[in-house]
């Protein structure tokens, strides 16, 4: 049977919304599944995952997504990844009895911010801070690890200065681009955005468990909104 434009007219629009979101996890999923299937590489598996499902962030503030169902998710996505810790539910995303809650905490940092920012009809604060932890930690993660020669420790932790400048980049170069392209090209949006991936790449460097899948996109969001209210407006 032809399917028509007509036939996806009919649809409510919450439900194409949710419907745009679901598609572009689930393509992401069965990217990381097929790698996972195919290369023995996990930590690349995870980083798929942990960058690319990030992004939908974009698509629920590009297409108004209500922030209940933001929310929604977010709880039931931090409850799957609870069990996965005890259960091979996420094969190649977490590995049963691993010792970090990073997963977790990523799921519940989409609600925080979700909840927060949409509350206050400035999504685009939430996207920064998702998308620092994503794009930043993820990116970072990948670079310290294979490119890392210069070492330190923090708090037990073993970091790289390559991958931590990576982090800051990242982080600036994100800030800015959401900042400017939401506030406008005023000069104090470069003081703002440095701050914030400062701050963004310290949490990162200080973190345990996992946890900077929390303080990075929280504390990088309530920076930026902070800093953008006293200085911009």
């Amino acid at each position: 049977m032809l399917i028509t434009f007509s036939d996806f007219t009919s649809i409510p629009v919450l439900w194409l919304q949710i419907a745009i979101a679901a598609i572009w996890v689930l393509l992401i999923l069965l990217i990381a599944w097929l790698v996972n299937r195919f290369a023995d590489e996990p930590e690349i598996v995870r980083k798929i995952v942990h960058i690319g499902t990030g992004n939908v962030i974009l698509i629920a503030w590009w297409l108004d997504i209500p922030a209940n169902v933001g929310i929604t998710a977010s709880i039931l996505a931090s409850a799957i990844t609870l069990l996965s810790y005890r259960l091979p539910i996420l094969p190649g995303i977490n590995s049963v009895g691993r010792q970090s809650l990073g997963t977790f905490f990523y799921s519940v940092s989409f609600g925080i911010l979700v909840a927060c920012f949409w509350y206050l009809q400035q999504p685009q604060y939430a996207a920064l801070g998702i998308l620092i932890m994503t794009w930043g930690d993820g990116l970072a993660a990948l670079i310290g690890q294979r490119f890392g020669t210069h070492k330190y420790k923090i708090f037990g932790t073993q970091k790289s200065w390559e991958g931590s400048l990576t982090m800051m980049l990242v982080s600036y170069f994100i800030s800015s681009l959401i900042l400017v392209g939401t506030q406008g090209n005023s000069w104090q949006i470069w003081p703002i955005s440095l701050m914030v991936a400062f701050i963004a790449t310290a949490l990162e460097a200080v973190s345990f468990l996992g946890i900077d899948n929390l303080t990075v996109p929280l504390g990088s969001a309530a920076l930026a909104f902070y800093l953008s209210q006293l200085i911009l407006n």
